[in-house]
């Protein structure tokens, strides 16, 4: 039934909305209940608004005064300099707010996919997520991305498709969208009463909630609006929408609920809290995601969303036991509860590099971790002090003594944990799936201007591997030069601005390059030995291999055993670590070596004159031999792109993406704007967004992520040569 009296409600009435004014002491505090504690992330394409919501989400939780701008560099959790001037999200950042008598522990992640590493070492430790869509974009490439993220977490997540108030702003579109680009069951819970801006006749202006059938109206100044109007009249035309969209909603939440079940076929109306509770089991499982709508920049509809954020997101106790090795018996798998009972592990998810310390953020999956204790990592087998705790609020910290299972906490003085690590109990040790993150794509060579600047560059370096594990440096000893490696040019960008400025290094920079690869071309079997005196004595090894292209396996070079009792086992074992240390150094080409499998067919082994040292020699001789038969397939990176462009300049970039080596795998029209999506070597996109630019006056955007790799053109191939 519809409520027809208006009510206005103000943010300061805890008993409606639950967020109450709080000291800062308090910002800090978590929730004892661990059944009112939500480890969220806010994940999206980027521009999308995700950390636009996030200021409004601290305002309305009383957290910040005021509502930071990301064009301004107001937002809080975009303080990092480089954040400010671009006016985008490049590390993730924490934050801890109430509502509604829940404690909720916010990262808000980067949209940009050069840093999709923040989205998945975030993602490994958050309990569900908030995944925020553009009304005029809908499903954009690294939407897709962000959620195949989750999906490989089995993260439940719910939908909140913003920016309504935007010209072309499409909310069924987006809808119909997520639910065949991404393959689940979207449900709204939510309508937009009007589209678009103010200045149209029926602009965007307020929601209508589809579980207690009242029109939402957000009222204040600009964006903070801090107050919600309940209940006002509404058009009829918008009322018989609203009564189709619920009827469909209760339809298909009916399939997974007994009693909802019943109560429709016995033509009663569930209540708003048998509602509730049917979308939250179905949400916890995956199997539907409740979808919202607003606009983050006026102010309205972010509410709802942390309604939602506590209604239907799980809470640590949901979440099934973590699973993880015993160092011990590593074929012994172990678990542990989300209790302070339980003892103690965590997943290190992050580190902050600091010249005075580096701060490791940790996820605490149970027991208690406390400061001034010693705790086991478990993967590097070490012993780590824990002389500090903090609670993190962006670039705020807090110290505290203790965190329990659910928290996430910053830690002060680990020596020699890293990103993906386990830290346990020291009696009780456990190993956590670890994180992996993408091969890296792009590369540049830099080298210090001076003797001087060569310690200085080689410490920033090593402290910004530390924190950022997608990037990498090699120091070439004849050249002088560093080759650092990243996920794409805004990335290589980033890094050179902060050795630059936050370094103060004098160095030079040279222009990007590709990050090649290199597979064998064909398949062969070749034989090894090793027959030779060394220091008066004869050693003798000959062994057998088959080297071949291989696209099965989780390592880039796989060596596999095939040769039966043919070989002794520390023989067998000898010659198999020379293969894998092989593999890892490189092809003819010096680039590194993909898509290899290596199988040792047998050998033969004197009992005198055979030893270790002769089967490593045999299996170094056997890899040459194998790489130089089975001759060179130079494999360069090959990127999913996505352009979004006026439909009248079509043409001309079909015409331009052909001319780059595209493969086009489809074309979408949205109203005025259509979407190309292509395949296109990394190579030749060097300097697209500015011939972009030019080619639609500067009215189009593109975003890019790793796809594959591809055999590069023999023309390339010939330039290594």
């Amino acid at each position: 039934m519809v409520r027809r009296d208006a009510r206005r409600i103000s943010l300061e009435t805890f008993s409606v909305l639950g967020a109450s004014y709080l000291t800062q002491s308090a910002i800090f505090a978590v929730s004892a209940d661990l059944k009112k504690l939500r480890n969220i992330g806010i994940i999206a394409h980027i521009d999308a608004g995700k950390t636009t919501v996030t200021e409004q989400m601290l305002f309305y939780s009383h957290n910040t005064h005021r509502v930071g701008r990301v064009d301004d560099g107001t937002a809080l959790t975009d303080f990092d300099p480089e954040e400010q001037e671009r006016g985008i999200t490049i590390n993730s950042a924490c934050v801890t707010f109430p509502w509604a008598g829940y404690t909720v522990n916010l990262i808000d992640t980067p949209g940009h996919v050069d840093f999709t590493a923040e989205v998945e070492r975030s993602l490994r430790v958050l309990d569900g997520g908030v995944v925020v869509f553009s009304a005029r974009e809908g499903v954009e490439a690294q939407s897709e991305t962000v959620w195949h993220q989750a999906d490989k977490y089995n993260v439940p997540r719910i939908a909140f498709i913003n920016k309504m108030d935007r010209e072309g702003a499409d909310f069924f579109g987006t809808l119909e969208e997520i639910e065949s680009r991404l393959h689940c069951k979207p449900i709204p819970l939510n309508l937009p009463i009007g589209s678009g801006p103010p200045h149209l006749d029926d602009a965007f202006s307020a929601i209508f909630d589809l579980i207690e059938m009242e029109k939402l109206e957000f009222a204040g100044d600009a964006a903070e609006k801090t107050s919600i109007i309940r209940g006002e009249e509404v058009p009829e035309a918008v009322l018989e929408e609203a009564r189709m969209w619920r009827a469909q909603m209760l339809d298909q939440l009916s399939l997974f609920d007994d009693e909802l079940t019943e109560l429709l076929l016995s033509g009663y109306e569930p209540s708003a809290e048998l509602i509730r509770k049917v979308i939250r089991d179905a949400t916890l499982h995956n199997l539907v995601v409740p979808v919202l709508c607003g606009s983050a920049l006026d102010g309205i509809g972010v509410q709802p969303v942390l309604d939602a954020v506590g209604h239907y997101l799980p809470s640590p106790e949901d979440m099934p036991p973590v699973v993880g090795t015993d160092p011990k018996k590593k074929s012994a798998n172990t678990k542990r509860k989300p209790s302070v009972k339980e003892p103690f592990c965590g997943l290190v998810f992050k580190i902050q590099a600091d010249k005075h310390g580096d701060l490791s953020y940790v996820r605490i999956y149970s027991g208690e971790l406390q400061a001034n204790s010693r705790v086991y990592n478990s993967l590097k087998d070490q012993k780590e002090n824990v002389p500090q705790l903090w609670r993190i609020q962006a670039d705020r910290r807090k110290q505290v003594s203790v965190g329990e299972a659910g928290d996430i906490v910053g830690v002060i003085g680990l020596r020699h944990s890293e990103t993906g690590d386990t830290l346990c109990h020291t009696q009780h040790p456990i190993v956590l799936e670890t994180i992996s993150f993408p091969e890296t794509v792009i590369s540049m060579a830099i080298e210090p201007e001076s003797s001087v600047e060569r310690k200085k560059l080689s410490d920033a370096l090593a402290m910004m591997k530390r924190q950022d594990p997608t990037f990498r440096a090699i120091e070439n000893e004849e050249t002088g030069q560093t080759l650092i490696s990243g996920m794409g040019e805004l990335h290589l960008e980033v890094i050179r601005h902060r050795l630059l400025r936050e370094f103060k290094l004098n160095v030079r920079v040279h222009n990007p390059r590709v990050s090649y690869c290199e597979t064998v071309k064909s398949a062969v079997e070749v034989a090894g030995a090793c027959h030779r005196v060394v220091g008066g004595q004869t050693l003798r090894g000959d062994i057998r291999i088959r080297m071949e292209p291989f696209d099965g396996g989780d390592k880039p070079v796989a060596v596999i055993p095939a040769c039966g009792d043919d070989l002794p086992t520390e023989l067998l074992a000898a010659a198999m670590e020379v293969f894998e240390q092989q593999g890892e150094g490189g092809g003819q080409l010096g680039f590194p070596l993909k898509n290899v499998k290596i199988t040792v067919l047998g050998g033969e082994a004197s009992e005198t004159e055979s030893n270790e040292l002769a089967f490593r020699m045999a299996a170094s001789d056997a890899f040459d031999k194998g790489l130089q038969a089975a001759g060179i397939v130079l494999l360069e990176p090959i990127m999913k792109l996505e352009v979004t462009l006026p439909v009248e300049h079509l043409g001309d970039f079909v015409a331009d993406l052909q001319k780059r080596r595209s493969t086009i795998t489809r074309t979408t029209p949205r109203g005025d704007i259509t979407v190309i999506d292509a395949e296109a070597p990394l190579a030749n996109l060097f300097g697209y967004s500015q011939a972009m630019r030019g080619m639609s006056q500067g009215r189009a955007t593109c975003s890019m992520e790793p796809l594959s790799y591809g055999p590069a053109p023999p023309e390339v191939l010939e330039g290594f040569m």
